[in-house]
């Protein structure tokens, strides 16, 4: 937290002086009128006098109250000639500056404060170039912006000026806001507004958050859906959702000119204004297409934070009548929010407008900046007639966190940079290096010998029950049955190798059944000859005991007893996605399926990547380790060799030992033994050649034996990839569908992480390629069109 410079006593009298008569001006206003007129704030910085601009009148804060004599002295205003002709005279031709601390205190009732802080960064009369302006800002115990540089935000937002925007709760009769430049730099200050917020606005987050932390927001994106075009109402702006919907699918706009009732938020001059709602984006008037793909638009957000998002909805069709006619699920960064939401249930009526909230967390990521995935998919209790979604707008909030931030301590620098000394610089880095070199080679060795895929604080020494075994005891979760062997003996038929249905790295897999035989589930018990041991046991538990998805299998509990480590999990009827494809267990996948499939267990992937606050990496990404219920769902397993990813934003991965299966080995890791999420992206690449072409991850090449990767990249690359592809597909596969799908396997497959995609593009390339096969006629016999090479794009 950062503090202002302190006062001797002299000046501490003025300013106690000057807020004591404000004060009292605010209590005699408020005897002669029904409100404070301080109770809005609109102040020119730099100005003198009060103008008119733009529906609001601006006051100057020279001389002003609001800005004590001492700060006035070690301010300067400064007056600019605006060459932009796009940037509006009030409040960005005069601007307040200073090389020092500067407060403004403005005396205001108590209650929601919106605050929004003015800039335009240009060169200040003698204060060097425009990048030399970098400061903090605070009000109260809330730091609002940190090491913040107004020419960067600039260019990273590709705008002349702009604003932040913040939304605080003030519990005194006074405001601060403090200007706090970094060492060498200069803070600087356009207009400042300051408006009454309705309590309402939070009562959601109240109860969602916590009881313990009021949180400060950040206005960060307010999106009008559907409209083409910006607007503002008497607060702020609202921008279309042009630069954030996401892929070619992107829906049907519809519009209104019927009226649209209710008060969504109850907030007088500050509700969302009710032409919000005259438009929207839908998915069109072709369900069967609608069910292939989601709505997606996506936001940047700062890493390492809560994001309150709400959802505007009006129903605005006419078509659209009655309940359970437009029902749809919503997710947000690959979780579910919403699983079957139906405006008119909520609403009561057609053209009612609502809002909904969701608190999500974004965990730290590389570079400091993330994308906040918003998505929208049918539900399959719609009516047949409606499988559709519907979204008006969207507003994202960044929620301070638990030491009352709304900006990382160091804010990521996207643009110029300031210049650095760098002989000064050097020459401290080296000092410091040498001074701690030994002490961290030591800590390096001592941790390299205890270091383990994730903390072993949950083993406790062995209980009285568990002597005989020998061994460390688990902490059971509270999320995670313990089971006795005698449970699991009676489960597995004393472990009958009739029930066998699998054999893998840790153990044989068995078919059991718990509850009386209510509960089928999957017994996973460790073989004595298992290279595997207690901390991929530990690591299996401490995962799967802690999130839940659609997309991952679900841990039911464990136990440890008399030597054995055994796991039991949801039993999943389909078995692995392997038996599906070449081992021939099974029909025949078709390719609709296989691709459903393969975005099934691209999901799971996605959120173990960016869902949790730490990214996960599977690190035995395989289609052994991809299982399918009894509908074909994928369900991603075998957590056993996860470990968390960097959990720094200064790396990109981690330094850790080679593990995995041949085959699917990202081969960067192999030859550094740096692991990345990458990694994961590259192995999923082999599983989706295994999907195209049905054949195991080694081939047999006359006398050779290649790997599945080298030989299908071969192929691809002189442009006859059309034999490589399973012969059951053959004539079934839309081209479009075809290239799409190759396009980003090859993408994956690249040698160096650092070309390859994310998994959140990946699953976006795959939802698009099943798009294209729904929606077209796959007739085509592309044996023809492989001979013609019509596609051979070597990526």
């Amino acid at each position: 937290m950062y503090r202002t410079s302190s006062m001797n006593p002299w000046s501490f009298s003025i300013f106690t002086l000057l807020y004591l008569c404000a004060a009292f001006e605010s209590i005699s206003c408020a005897s002669n009128n029904s409100s404070s007129s301080l109770d809005k704030i609109v102040l020119n910085c730099g100005s003198a006098g009060s103008f008119s601009f733009n529906g609001k009148n601006w006051t100057g804060d020279v001389g002003s109250s609001f800005l004590p004599a001492d700060y006035q002295r070690s301010s300067i205003s400064v007056p600019l000639t605006l060459i932009n002709g796009e940037v509006p005279k009030i409040p960005y031709s005069t601007a307040r500056v200073s090389r020092f601390n500067f407060t403004y205190a403005f005396p205001l009732s108590p209650g929601f404060k919106f605050i929004r802080l003015h800039f335009y960064p240009a060169s200040y009369a003698t204060l060097k170039s425009i990048t030399d302006a970098d400061f903090s800002v605070v009000s109260g115990r809330y730091t609002l912006l940190n090491n913040f540089s107004p020419s960067v935000m600039a260019d990273t937002l590709e705008l002349v000026y702009f604003t932040k925007d913040f939304v605080i709760n003030l519990w005194e009769n006074l405001l601060n806001i403090t200007f706090i430049p970094s060492s060498g730099a200069y803070a600087f200050v356009n207009g400042i507004e300051i408006y009454n917020f309705p309590a309402n606005f939070y009562n959601y987050t109240y109860n969602q958050i916590s009881v313990h932390h009021e949180p400060a927001f950040e206005m960060l994106h307010r999106v009008k859906v559907g409209r083409h075009d910006a607007f503002s109402d008497d607060l702020w702006e609202w921008l279309d959702d042009s630069s954030y919907i996401m892929g070619s699918m992107s829906g049907t706009v519809i519009f209104t000119d019927d009226e649209i009732t209710g008060e969504p938020w109850n907030m007088g001059d500050y509700a969302a204004p009710i032409y919000l709602y005259d438009s929207a984006r839908t998915m069109g008037s072709d369900d069967a297409i609608n069910m292939s793909y989601n709505l997606t638009w996506t936001f940047l957000v700062d890493s390492g934070f809560k994001y309150l998002v709400r959802l505007h909805l009006c129903e605005i069709s006419h078509e659209v009548t009655g309940v359970n006619q437009r029902v749809f699920t919503v997710y947000i960064n690959n979780q579910t929010v919403e699983d079957s939401l139906d405006v008119i249930a909520l609403a009561g009526a057609p053209l009612v407008a609502i809002y909904r909230d969701y608190t999500i967390v974004v965990p730290e990521g590389i570079g400091g900046k993330q994308k906040l995935w918003l998505a929208l998919h049918p539900n399959p209790e719609s009516s047949p007639k409606f499988e559709n979604a519907i979204l008006n707008g969207v507003e994202i909030m960044k929620l301070s966190d638990e030491n009352n931030n709304l900006a990382p301590y160091f804010e990521p620098r996207f643009g110029k940079r300031k210049k650095i000394r760098v002989s000064v610089v050097l020459g401290a880095v080296l000092g410091c290096l040498g001074g701690i070199f030994v002490s961290c080679l030591a800590v390096y060795q001592w941790t390299k010998r205890n270091s383990s895929c994730f903390e072993v604080s949950q083993l406790h020494p062995i209980s009285r029950d568990h002597r005989k075994s020998n061994m460390p005891v688990l902490r059971s979760s509270s999320l995670c049955r313990e089971f006795t062997l005698a449970d699991v003996r009676v489960a597995t038929k004393n472990f009958s190798e009739v029930l066998v249905i699998g054999v893998g790295g840790f153990g044989k897999v068995y078919k059991g059944s718990i509850d009386g035989g209510a509960t089928q589930v999957a017994i996973k018990r460790k073989s004595p000859e298992s290279h595997q041991g207690l901390q991929e046991f530990q690591t299996e538990i401490d995962l799967l005991s802690t999130f839940r998805h659609l997309n991952l299998v679900s841990l039911l509990g464990f136990c440890q007893e008399n030597n054995e480590f055994i796991l039991v999990y949801d039993y999943m009827a389909g078995g692995t996605l392997r038996d599906h494809l070449y081992k021939r267990r099974h029909p025949p996948l078709s390719w609709n399926q296989r691709l459903k499939i393969c975005i099934g267990a691209a999901r799971g992937l996605h959120y173990l990547h960016t869902g949790t606050k730490h990214s996960i990496i599977h690190r035995d990404i395989k289609s052994t380790n991809i299982l399918l219920d009894e509908d074909l769902e994928a369900k991603v397993s075998d957590f056993g060799l996860s470990r968390l990813g960097p959990t720094t934003a200064s790396s990109s991965y981690v330094n850790t030992d080679v593990k995995g299966t041949l085959g699917y080995l990202d081969p960067e890791y192999y030859r550094s033994r740096k692991l990345s999420s990458k990694s994961d992206v590259y192995s999923f690449g082999v599983v989706l050649l295994e999907v195209l072409c049905a054949r195991p991850v080694v081939v047999e090449e006359e006398e050779y034996k290649v790997s599945l990767a080298e030989w299908a990249l071969r192929c691809h690359g002189s442009g006859n990839f059309g034999c490589i592809i399973d012969p059951l597909l053959r004539g079934k596969i839309a081209p479009r569908s075809l290239i799409t799908f190759m396009e980003i396997t090859v993408k994956c497959l690249a040698d160096r992480r650092t070309q390859r995609p994310s998994i959140g593009d990946v699953l976006h390339s795959l939802e698009l390629s099943l798009h294209v096969q729904e929606s077209t006629d796959a007739t085509v016999d592309l044996e023809d069109h492989y001979s013609h090479r019509m596609y051979t794009t070597v990526i």
